[in-house]
């Protein structure tokens, strides 16, 4: 017992030595990635593929397994290439503070590494998909954001927006109206290429808009009209 108290101890020192702040940052970056990634992943493919694939409850338990182990180690990784380009770009920059365009620089790294590669994967799909979607919303509102507003969330570095709508009344109908036709042609879209180019679509999604607005239109008895699908 005092052998394992000692090591505790010893352990506790290393942990909170400044030293070894930068290695444990990414260390802790690692375990966050899978930690968020399995727990974001998991439910969404218990119900995906229990709910819209065929198959032995083995076959699917495994594709629920993989699905949750790949989106755990892309977040894990990306974390992992990100920080650490994040500190070698500090160290190498000539005042040792990180400079404006050290973020897109890692990011792009981090991009290409664990998703650029990974065409062909769809869980990777899913993640820049829904990333995109966010830089989207995002930089539409830099766009219309005056410059002295910060981001408000704590998170260090917010500079406000870019404010590129000058006129005050243009930037509010921008502001009042973006979403809306944001989410109309994102609908219009998606639901255009399903109905004409539906193999262009993203597998899970091809199946659950098939589950809604396909086979929704047959039914052979009240049964399948309410219960169960024909």
């Amino acid at each position: 017992m005092e052998r394992l108290l000692a090591l505790e101890a010893a352990l506790e020192r290393i942990v909170l030595n400044p030293k070894y702040h930068d290695v444990l940052t990414l260390v802790k970056g690692v375990r966050n990635g899978i930690v968020y990634g399995s727990k974001v992943r998991f439910p969404h493919a218990l119900v995906m593929i229990f709910l819209f694939r065929s198959g032995s409850l083995r076959s699917k338990t495994t594709l629920v397994y993989k699905a949750t182990r790949q989106h755990a180690r892309n977040l894990g990784l990306f974390a992992l290439v990100y920080k650490s380009c994040m500190l070698l770009l500090r160290h190498t920059s000539p005042t040792g503070k990180e400079r404006h365009y050290d973020a897109f620089l890692a990011g792009l790294l981090g991009g290409y590494t664990v998703f650029g590669r990974t065409i062909h994967n769809s869980v990777s799909q899913q993640i820049v998909i829904y990333v995109a979607a966010r830089v989207c919303l995002a930089l539409a509102k830099l766009a219309v954001q005056p410059r002295h507003v910060g981001s408000g969330h704590g998170v260090e570095g917010g500079a406000g927006g870019w404010e590129l709508i000058a006129d005050g009344e243009l930037r509010r109908s921008l502001i009042r109206n973006g979403w809306p036709v944001f989410a109309s042609l994102s609908w219009a879209m998606v639901m255009y290429i399903f109905r004409w180019h539906p193999e262009s679509v993203q597998s899970s999604l091809r199946s659950s808009m098939s589950y809604i607005y396909v086979q929704s239109d047959e039914w052979d008895s009240l049964r399948t009209l309410l219960w169960h699908n024909k």
